[in-house]
């Protein structure tokens, strides 16, 4: 089974199994990672760095932004600042705090050139927040400003990098210095949307979702009418990204109403906060509609109440016993 290359967030919403998350996901959140989420840490974080334009090592081979590169053992010592260069500039948009990034990346010690992980051997590249606690600091401080399309290249300290702990399974010390190389592919916001090909919603028995794809909540049109028993899956946009599998985590926007009634339980456009999960951790009706669609999409989703929560819904969400609950779901990445 491929290592994940980061930890799994509990997400904020009602769709997990239990409303709040599982025991899986905080098992996740324990666990060690060699990618550069940041180790978990009651201190508090420390101050900007100062970010100088080197020294740096050369990147060898692999200089194309997502080719895998080769990067040089560094020579003589490291900055004790935070050292980034935009080695390819990009021209899309612009990487702020608490986006979440898509992209891949390899990590190696500035004294031994020793590669402690990299994506692109992977074939998937890493999604996450730039986010304080979420990811080291020099990741946070050196990606912020920068557009997609671009490749970086910085080195981190400890003191924003693992820190003087170090981060064992890596087999990095507490006083090396990392070198990253990261081609940033994409970043995501709360105003981000499906981006792809309107699908015609010509079945007047179930619910019609707003195409727009102004980062603003689309309609959810419930008509008077019997709900399906079954669980319904369609396409109001169809992007035309990779397909999502039955333990594909994703990144999505979403919103929920009760088909009885139209009323909002749910939605990550209210909380103004994208979600990431796994499909593993989702109501049967979320990974089932889910599964084979593709990123870049917004799917209708309908779910009948043997495949969401039954007569045992979440406390306090105002989804009553049995109900039948409607998403529209935006795809914006795979995890």
């Amino acid at each position: 089974m491929r290592r994940r290359s980061l930890l799994i967030a509990v997400p904020a919403g009602l769709v997990t199994l239990a409303g709040c998350g599982d025991d899986k996901s905080d098992k996740a959140k324990s666990s060690s990672s060699k990618s550069p989420t940041a180790a978990a840490s009651a201190s508090a974080p420390p101050p900007a760095p100062k970010i100088v334009d080197g020294p740096l090592p050369a990147i060898t081979a692999g200089t194309k932004f997502g080719e895998k590169p080769t990067v040089a053992k560094g020579t003589g010592d490291p900055s004790k600042d935070l050292a980034v260069k935009t080695v390819i500039a990009g021209g899309g948009k612009t990487v702020a705090e608490n986006d979440y990034i898509q992209a891949n990346y390899l990590g190696q010690v500035w004294d031994t050139a020793k590669v402690f992980d990299n994506s692109y051997d992977r074939k998937t590249p890493l999604v996450i927040q730039l986010a304080q606690g979420g990811i080291i600091d020099g990741w946070r401080y050196a990606l912020v400003g920068k557009k997609a399309g671009s490749r970086v290249q910085m080195s981190v300290p400890p003191t924003w990098g693992y820190g003087t702990k170090g981060n064992t399974q890596a087999g990095i010390k507490g006083t090396d210095t990392l070198v990253f190389v990261v081609d940033i592919e994409n970043t995501f916001n709360e105003k981000s949307s499906a981006q792809g090909k309107d699908v015609p919603q010509s079945d007047a028995a179930l619910p019609k979702v707003g195409t727009n794809t102004d980062g603003k909540a689309p309609s959810i049109d419930v008509p008077k009418a019997t709900a399906p028993t079954k669980l319904v899956a369609n396409y109001v946009i169809e992007g035309d990204g990779d397909e999502v599998k039955a333990d594909s985590s994703v990144l999505v926007q979403y919103k929920g109403v009760l088909w009885d009634t139209g009323k909002e339980f749910d939605s990550t456009y209210s909380r103004g906060q994208l979600t990431s999960f796994s499909l593993q951790q989702v109501v049967k009706g979320w990974a089932q509609g889910l599964t084979g669609k593709k990123v870049g999409s917004r799917v209708l989703i309908v779910i009948p109440p043997a495949l969401g929560y039954a007569d045992s819904p979440p406390s306090g969400s105002g989804i009553k016993k049995d109900s039948t609950l409607v998403f529209s779901v935006d795809i914006l990445a795979k995890m």
